[in-house]
Parts: structure tokens; C-alpha cells; sequence
């Protein structure tokens, strides 16, 4: 493989398909399109100013190179400063938006950052909260025009003599060198800098692009609304641009729906989380329709579930799948723009009952897995024939290498694992061990080819009676269930399974409808009788698939929905177990009085 810097896909996108829209964001209410050449002359620009600010790579080390940092949503200038930065060799350092103030300091001081991009007034206010207070930090510009902050256009410099330098400076810049820490704690501890080279990157993106495979289409655009700042979204970013896709920014979450509609994307990537709302807000409409229009939705959902992409099933099936699609799944479709020819998920596991019916309703989801330290993808199921088995996270990609230790634990080796954290050769030593990459996930290969995450090696627990249980398939099994929106099992050194459950709230309104309870709140509907048991019901099918000592024996119910900016899930929709056993510790107290 001939190694590039991720920056050079301006160049190449130059080379091979100049675009209109090579990044597009909303501004004012309509579409704001970079063509290839305007963000090549922006990115050259930045890097004009960024130089000027004495900004360099110094000797190529994670320790001499200069850092930037940015707390942004996801924009078009984000990628405009990420590839600036690069370009001169100074390191990357992104945080997530929600990243509370502590977190911020001790990032920004560990990794000694001189100056920042925030994208609007709520950012900017944060990072200044805490300005005080880290030495380091030189100055802060703005995305938005927010009164009294300098705007990130005030270091665009069109200087010819800048200009050469930046020009010399990009051919310097070698694939070893380091091109982001991206800070993760996964669902507990102190942030930790992994530090990320550009071949790890680009090896990554490149073996992936020609493993799924992503081919070049330059006619195509893809809608990013996943955090830059995490290492899938970013990836994906630079696959897309390597490969010639235009990309368009949502405009926030709540937006989603509406800029598929708008754009028409050929492609995006997300979490299980948000296809698990897409798909609750597509069941509560089919709960709303009466008669035959209601009979043929849940007739075409119970098909999908049926759905097997390597089994093709009879022909009376597939003649019905067919109709399913004609009647019922062509509006789901329409609903995503009309256009998706694939979705890619990671961060968690996917429900098996999802991607069946999102299949068989011809929206192809495939799921991958890959953690950060290895840039980040592992596997990932094709779209080539028979290159996707549901339930696994697919075949591992090209020049990837890998391994299962005797409890399973998945190990990796090649150019796409970490340099290391930085800073921490403890932590380094304890997670790459002779070149092998300690993921702590526990898997399995099925049918010899493709891999499937059990669990992680760090949340099995063991109860009272010495038996281990891995709760995430427990967790995904029950959460099929249209009335649990998020369950969390309990039982580390007890004597007994127990979970926290927090129903769907509007599902279960429309329940109490249906059954003549009044429904005043959330905190009083988890406490009527009728819904106790109902619940209680679901939770003891689902018991009937597991061991007795995986069983939930008993559950609390919570008022309100685990979110990011409680501290209960991840910027990536991942829960942080140890924060929600802190939070409900009373609740727990109780299960096991």
C-alpha cells in the first residue's frame, strides 16, 4: 500500500473528481456548498495563519508538535480546520461538545493545547469558564460571529510568502507523523490520549474503502450527524472524500429527518441507538393507523423479522416480501430520502431484529466494529455476496490481523494500531502487548469467517454464587421488546441478576390509553399495578431463552430516559455503567433488600 496523509485527499479529489459540494453545511436556512477548490485554498489559508501564530511540528514528536484543539458540532469548517492543522503537522486534539468543564481543563492541560476553535456562544462560554485556569491556552476563535471572540476567518491568510512555506512544509510531513489524540474513557476513568498517526488512519480507511467496498462515487452524497470527534465519523469522513462523495452536515439530531428528506444521500453512518428511535417512531405510526392499513404494516414488519439475507426463504415468501415492499417499506424508504444504497453502524451492538427488518425493507445495514485505538475498524460485514451474517459484525478487513485468546478476548496487530497514549506507557504497556492490541472485547468466529462480539471483557460480572454472566446480549434480547427503551443488568457479587429498566414512555402512554389508565407522569405510570405486571410479563418470555442464573429476577423501573448530558451514556450513545449505578444506587439497594 502506498501511504498518504489524510490532507491529501484534497489534492486527490482534485486529481479525480472536483466536486461542487465537496462539504455542505446549513447557514441561514439553506445549503452553504465548499466545492473542492474552495477548500483547498480555505485549508491553504488556515494553514497561512496557523503558521503565522508560530504554530509547527517542531521535531515530528507527539511531545515537540504544537496542538489545536476544537469543541465543535459537526460543520464544514471542522474538517477545514482538521485538515489546516494537519498540513503543518500540528496534532489534532478534538473534544466532544458535551464534554463537561473538568474534562476540558484536564484535556486541554494534558495535551498542553496553545489554541482552539469552539463553534457557538454555548461552546465558547464553556472553554472560557475554564480559560482561567489553563495556562496553556493562548486563545480560543469562534465558527459563529459571537460578539467580543475572534472568528476563525481572521486567520485565513492569502499571503504568497506564507503560502510557499505551507506549500513546503505539507511535502515534509511524514505518514509516521502523529495526526490527532482523540481522548476516550470508554465507560469509565480518567480521558486518555490515543495518539493516531496518519498511516494508522489511512491504512484503516483504505483497507476498509476496498474491503465493504466503498468504490468511488463521485455522484453520491452521505449525511454526517455522528461527533467528528470520534474516530468512526472521522474515518468515514476521509473515506468518503477519498472516494469522491459529497458531504452534507446535518444540522442537529432533531434535524435528521427532515435533511434526508432534503438531500437524499446516497449514504450515512450511525449508532444502534438512533436506528432504535427511527424504528420506534416508525412502529408508533403503524400504531396509530386502523383497519386494513394496520394489518398490512404489521404484516410486513412480521415478515422482515423472518428476513434472512443467506437464506432466501420459499417463494411464497419472497412473493410476499416483494408486495411488503411495494405497500408498506416503500414509504420507510422515502422517509430516508429514497436514495440510501447502504448505512453503516458501530459503536454498540445492533439488534438482530432491527437489521432483518431494515434489510428486508431494502435499507441495507451493515455493522462493523472497531475501537478507537485501532483507527478504528476491525470488521465489518460486506455488501458482497454472502459477506453479511446478522448478529456478527462481519469479516476482518484486509491487512488486518487478528486473533482470539483463550477467554476469547480479541486481539489485533497491524498498521492501523495505536502509536499509544500518550503520555501513559503504563496504560500503553498494559493494552499492546508484543504488537497485539488487547481490545477487551470477547468474541467469537462463526462459521469460520465472520466475527461476533459476546461481550466486554471488563462488564462481565460475576455473582454471589460464582457464576460469570455477560450482560450486553441479555441487554439486546430485551431490549427487542417495544415497551424497553434502555435495561441495564445488576449483579456483580450479589446473589441474583436484577436490571433497571426505563420503558418507552410513548409507547406505554399509548398502552394506558388502550387499557383505561390515566396517565399523569412517568414517575406515577411505573408505579401502577397493571403496568408492573405487564412488564413483569415481557421480562419473563425473555427469561425463558437464558440460563437460570442469567435470568432477571427482579427490576426497578426509571422515571426518565439515561442520556449524554447526565453522564449516563457516551457522546457515541454507549451506557456508562459505573455512572448509572451511581445514580440509581438506592433503586439497587432495594432490588437486593
Amino acid at each position: 500500500m502506498e501511504y498518504k496523509r489524510l490532507f491529501d485527499c484534497i489534492d486527490y479529489q482534485l486529481q479525480h473528481f472536483p466536486k461542487e459540494d465537496m462539504l455542505s453545511g446549513k447557514e441561514n436556512g439553506t445549503w452553504r456548498k465548499y466545492s473542492t477548490q474552495e477548500v483547498s485554498n480555505t485549508v491553504n489559508q488556515l494553514s497561512a495563519g496557523l503558521l503565522s501564530l508560530g504554530l509547527s511540528a517542531n521535531n515530528f514528536t507527539p511531545e515537540g508538535s504544537d496542538k489545536i484543539a476544537i469543541i465543535s458540532a459537526n460543520r464544514p469548517e471542522w474538517l477545514i480546520a482538521d485538515m489546516a492543522t494537519q498540513q503543518l503537522g500540528v496534532i489534532w486534539v478534538p473534544v466532544y461538545p458535551t464534554t463537561n468543564p473538568i474534562e476540558l481543563s484536564f484535556i486541554l492541560k494534558d495535551a498542553s493545547v496553545q489554541y482552539m476553535f469552539a463553534s457557538n456562544q454555548e461552546l465558547y462560554d464553556k472553554v472560557m469558564s475554564i480559560k482561567g485556569e489553563v495556562d496553556c491556552l493562548k486563545e480560543v476563535y469562534t465558527f459563529d460571529t459571537i460578539p467580543g471572540a475572534k472568528h476563525w476567518t481572521s486567520l485565513l491568510k492569502n499571503d504568497n510568502a506564507l503560502l510557499e512555506q505551507v506549500a513546503t512544509i505539507k511535502k515534509s510531513i511524514p505518514v509516521e507523523q502523529v495526526a490527532t489524540f482523540i481522548y476516550t474513557s470508554g465507560t469509565t476513568g480518567t480521558p486518555k490520549g490515543v495518539m493516531l498517526t496518519h498511516k494508522n488512519i489511512y491504512f484503516n480507511l483504505r483497507s476498509g474503502k476496498d474491503t465493504f467496498p466503498f468504490p468511488d462515487a463521485p455522484a453520491d452524497k452521505v449525511l454526517s450527524f455522528l461527533p467528528l470527534n470520534h474516530i468512526f465519523e472521522k474515518v468515514a469522513s476521509y473515506i468518503y472524500m477519498f472516494s469522491g462523495m459529497s458531504i452534507y452536515y446535518a444540522e442537529s439530531l432533531e434535524t435528521i429527518g427532515d435533511n434526508l428528506k432534503e438531500i437524499s444521500p446516497q449514504a450515512f453512518s450511525t449508532v444502534p441507538r438512533l436506528l432504535e428511535k427511527v424504528f420506534e417512531k416508525i412502529m408508533m405510526k403503524g400504531e396509530e393507523l386502523t383497519g386494513i392499513k394496520r394489518k398490512l404494516f404489521f404484516w410486513a414488519v412480521a415478515l422482515g423479522e423472518k428476513y434472512d439475507n443467506l437464506i432466501p426463504g420459499s417463494w411464497w415468501y419472497r412473493t410476499q416480501l416483494k408486495l411488503a415492499n411495494k405497500l408498506i417499506f416503500n414509504k420507510w424508504r422515502e422517509a430516508l430520502g429514497g436514495n440510501v444504497k447502504f448505512i453503516v453502524t458501530g459503536g454498540a451492538a445492533c439488534q438482530v431484529k432491527l437489521l432483518r427488518i431494515f434489510n428486508a425493507a431494502q435499507i441495507p445495514v451493515y455493522e462493523g466494529y472497531g475501537p478507537t485505538e485501532n483507527s478504528p475498524i476491525i470488521s465489518i460485514n460486506l455488501r458482497t455476496p454472502g459477506g453479511t451474517k446478522f448478529g456478527t459484525v462481519g469479516e476482518v478487513i484486509n491487512g488486518v490481523q487478528y486473533k482470539l485468546e483463550a477467554d476469547g478476548e480479541i486481539c489485533v496487530a497491524g498498521p492501523s494500531v495505536m502509536l499509544g497514549y500518550y503520555k501513559r506507557p503504563d496504560l500503553t504497556a498494559e493494552t499492546i502487548i508484543d504488537g497485539w492490541l488487547h481490545t477487551g472485547d470477547i468474541g467469537e468466529l462463526i462459521d469460520g469467517r465472520y466475527l461476533k462480539i459476546t461481550d466486554r471483557k471488563k462488564e462481565l460480572f460475576k455473582t454471589s454464587g460464582g457464576k460469570y454472566v455477560a450482560p450486553q446480549p441479555i441487554e439486546n434480547k430485551m431490549k427487542e421488546s417495544a415497551f424497553i427503551e434502555q435495561i441495564m443488568l445488576i449483579g456483580d457479587n450479589k446473589k441474583f441478576v436484577s436490571a433497571l429498566i426505563v420503558p418507552s414512555f410513548a409507547k406505554l402512554k399509548e398502552w394506558a390509553r388502550q387499557h383505561g389508565i390515566e396517565y399523569v407522569s412517568n414517575e406515577e405510570i411505573i408505579k401502577n399495578t397493571m403496568v408492573l405486571t405487564m412488564l413483569q410479563d415481557t421480562v419473563d418470555e425473555y427469561n425463558k431463552l437464558f440460563n437460570q442464573v442469567e435470568q432477571v429476577k427482579k427490576f426497578a423501573l426509571i422515571p426518565r430516559e439515561w442520556n449524554v448530558n447526565s453522564g449516563e451514556m457516551t457522546p457515541k450513545l454507549s451506557i456508562r455503567r459505573k455512572i448509572v449505578l451511581d445514580h440509581f444506587a438506592k433503586e439497587i439497594e432495594e432490588l437486593y433488600v
